[in-house]
């Protein structure tokens, strides 16, 4: 039996999908059953919160693998699940870290990370750690600029990354929980091109055919709304500006070929990603 926590977000739903097709036994957690509309019917639906340990022993019942996507910036829900895994027996954990974590030095988003990495190893539960640079999905959160003024905001400028699909890290973190040989492994996953924020906007204006303006972030305020449209904690709001200044400087972007290499395809491309999630773009006014 396998565990998807996260499994109603981005990665948790493409996840819960790779199972179902690889016909594995699998649990999604969520905190609400109303969420777990959509997922596949096989998957068995258990409610609990990382935040509530008492909540996790049920959870973990019976699971041998589990893919741990932690929320926040604390440790807190990362001691509650290897406690009540270590209880339970589990004997594989895929988890997902950051890019951030191969800093030199470590920025806040990658130390948060790190830390859980370490603990994670500490426990003594065999794990593989996926690494990922920023989600395609994160052009979602262009919407609210996008509908309210008709623009992307951009706090990059010339720097450069390689964005994922989601869905090729949920395959990788398939791969992991049902087949052997990944343990102990750390895997850096990244699209296959590199773009500024100014490329990635022009390839999402023709796949719905339309201009889209570009704007440069004026403040740091703005620069924490290009990712974070509701507002974010302090320190969170620090680190995001901190990384997005790192961002900036980095006008190569950060690539790597595990993808190709675990997966036997190419990954992904942004322009695909595009056309397919064109209907969620278009309405907004140009």
């Amino acid at each position: 039996m396998l565990l998807v926590t996260g499994a109603t977000g981005h990665i948790g739903r493409e996840l819960a999908r790779e199972l179902d097709a690889r016909g594995a036994r699998f649990r999604v957690l969520v905190r609400d059953r109303a969420r777990a509309a959509g997922l596949p019917e096989r998957a068995e639906r258990v409610v609990g919160d990382l935040g509530e340990p008492a909540t996790l022993t049920a959870v973990l019942d019976g699971v041998q693998g589990l893919f741990l996507l932690v929320p926040g910036i604390g440790l807190e829900h990362t001691e509650n699940v290897l406690a009540a895994a270590l209880a339970a027996g589990v004997r594989r954990i895929v988890y997902l870290s950051s890019y951030a974590v191969i800093g030199d030095p470590i920025p806040a988003m990658g130390r948060w990370h790190h830390e859980r990495e370490q603990l994670i190893r500490g426990s003594g539960i065999p794990a593989t750690i996926l690494r990922p640079t920023g989600f395609m999905t994160n052009a979602f959160d262009w919407l609210p600029t996008l509908r309210a003024e008709g623009c992307v905001l951009d706090p990059i400028g010339p720097g450069r990354a390689a964005p994922i699909d989601p869905a090729d890290i949920a395959a990788v973190a398939a791969l992991a929980l049902t087949e052997d040989g990944h343990e102990g492994r750390e895997y850096l996953l990244t699209g296959g091109e590199s773009f500024t924020v100014a490329e990635q906007v022009r390839i999402l204006a023709e796949a719905i055919g339309r201009d889209i303006e570009v704007r440069p972030v004026a403040t740091p305020a703005e620069a924490v709304r290009f990712r974070y449209p509701d507002g974010a904690p302090p320190k969170l709001a620090e680190a995001l500006v901190e990384g997005l200044t790192l961002m900036r400087q980095d006008t190569v972007g950060v690539r790597s070929d595990t993808v190709r290499h675990l997966l036997g395809r190419e990954p992904e491309t942004f322009a695909n990603w595009c056309a397919r999630n064109a209907y969620a773009f278009r309405g907004t006014p140009a």
